[in-house]
């Protein structure tokens, strides 16, 4: 155990000597002409950070706090612009949206809407991943977090289901079954997160760069308009493709649907806090979809659904405290969204940008677009979470495009959104993940065998179906 711990500890120390190093060759090398030293000294820190996010010697909040010390210490950014990235809207946005997920769990709204779908269209094995895929699609608004969606909402029920087939990992009977619904709600929880700005953290994070380094404001609903029409034929054909590739053994389970109802008889009636929470959730889908009228922004109308739950006492304040991945969010997001932003100010990303337009090859900007983001999928391989997918490829792979004349929103989105799509590739893609393929119904080649697939389809969807879709609406004009 001891020589465990040792070796865990030196693999640690290892990780974080190399995000140092990252960032001192970067500091003492020749700076470019047209940057200054300012801005030069902060993209060390910068890429030191970025390094940090994906070797994690660290967890990424304190990663984020060493290095907002930092800035201040090196005399790079004063104390008061080195802090501003924590007033950035959309990551109260994202905030508020974890508390929300918190109220889903704790009143189990989010189980009884599956449940209630379930007892109603359950009776099939493909009629199951499709309510599954619909139950998440209704929850994804107002959980930001793969991990409290899929693996507190989502994945408890399908297991559960799994066992009342009499399908169990590590045994031959039902196991195609059990693999199907396992992988088909995995899809499900990402899918969803494709649709919605706060369907995942790591969307925020691109809206908010978007914002950061190229004066692009992408709203709750420019992102659902742009994803919804590729995202629900995403929703539809994913659930048959995987029945087909899997085949699972049973066809009919009538067990599920006894199962949903057993455990809504088990939950009682519906209770004063689910109904008022209904009333929030719904009321706080009208204001985001009509933010162009009222003019509300989309954060504080999270924090009036917060508000309302705080008063209504579906939430105590302690349930806001011990959010952990809300904090977490707003002390990472806050410190690597202010640093983008600084780089922004100071030149270092129109530079970019000029050196990279006077460098382009005669290539149009479609063809480009689609080759970049090819790239961008598959280089998940070598990624362990979205948001470090985003803080390593986002601004490089959007300022490219951007300077080769491509139209800033519909590009932001689709990077944006293909974050989340490289999640299929490995059994590590992004933090929900691991739950999915713990449950050991599919082994890790066939797991990431069938996760190419169904990431190539992403590609497939995102390009063929959604840049003519963001065209028709005018996100490409």
């Amino acid at each position: 155990m001891a020589h465990s711990e040792s070796s865990t500890g030196k693999n640690l120390f290892l990780r974080g000597l190399i995000c140092i190093v990252i960032g001192l060759i970067i500091w003492f090398s020749p700076i470019p002409a047209g940057v200054n030293v300012t801005a030069w000294h902060l993209l060390a820190i910068f890429a030191a950070t970025i390094a940090g996010f994906i070797l994690q010697p660290l967890p990424i909040g304190a990663t984020a706090v060493i290095a907002c010390t930092a800035l201040v210490l090196f005399h790079v950014l004063k104390p008061g612009e080195a802090l501003a990235g924590f007033s950035n809207t959309t990551i109260w946005l994202i905030v508020s949206a974890f508390m929300f997920a918190e109220g889903f769990i704790k009143t189990g709204l989010g189980k009884r809407i599956a449940y209630k779908l379930l007892s109603r269209f359950g009776s099939s094995t493909l009629r199951v991943a499709y309510v599954m895929s619909a139950a998440d699609f209704i929850i994804a608004p107002f959980t930001p977090s793969n991990t409290a969606r899929g693996g507190g909402i989502i994945f408890p029920i399908v297991r559960s289901i799994c066992s009342a087939i009499g399908s169990e990992p590590g045994q031959e009977q039902n196991k195609r079954t059990g693999a199907f619904l396992i992988f088909s709600a995995y899809c499900a929880v990402i899918t969803s997160a494709c649709i919605f700005l706060t369907g995942a953290s790591n969307n925020a994070l691109a809206a908010s760069l978007s914002q950061t380094l190229f004066h692009v404001t992408i709203s709750w609903t420019d992102w659902f308009l742009a994803c919804i029409v590729p995202g629900i034929i995403l929703s539809i054909f994913t659930p048959w493709l995987l029945y087909k590739l899997i085949n699972p053994e049973l066809k009919a389970t009538p067990k599920t649907r006894q199962l949903a109802i057993d455990n809504l008889k088990e939950m009682g009636p519906m209770s004063t806090a689910e109904k008022i929470l209904c009333v929030i959730f719904i009321a706080a889908l009208l204001l985001w979809a009509t933010s162009c009228i009222h003019g509300i922004n989309s954060a504080f109308i999270a924090l009036l659904g917060l508000s309302a739950m705080l008063v209504t006492r579906i939430l105590t304040w302690d349930d806001v405290l011990n959010q952990k991945g809300a904090w977490d969010v707003l002390m990472w997001m806050g410190v690597l969204v202010n640093m983008a932003a600084y780089l922004a100010k100071l030149g270092l990303m129109k530079a970019l940008a000029v050196h990279i337009s006077s460098n382009m090859c005669n290539i149009s900007w479609l063809m480009m677009l689609i080759i970049l983001s090819i790239i961008y999928v598959y280089l998940h391989y070598a990624l362990a979470s979205n948001s470090a997918h985003i803080m390593a490829l986002f601004g490089a792979f959007s300022t490219i495009l951007i300077a080769a004349g491509a139209t800033a929103l519909g590009v932001l989105i689709i990077f944006g959104v293909l974050a989340n799509s490289c999640s299929f590739l490995t059994h590590y893609g992004c933090g929900v993940t691991p739950i999915f393929f713990g449950a050991g119904y599919m082994p890790q080649g066939q797991w990431w065998k069938i996760g190419f697939i169904v990431s190539t389809l992403h590609i497939i969807v995102w390009l063929a179906i959604g840049l003519p879709w963001m065209n028709l609406i005018g996100f490409f004009k």
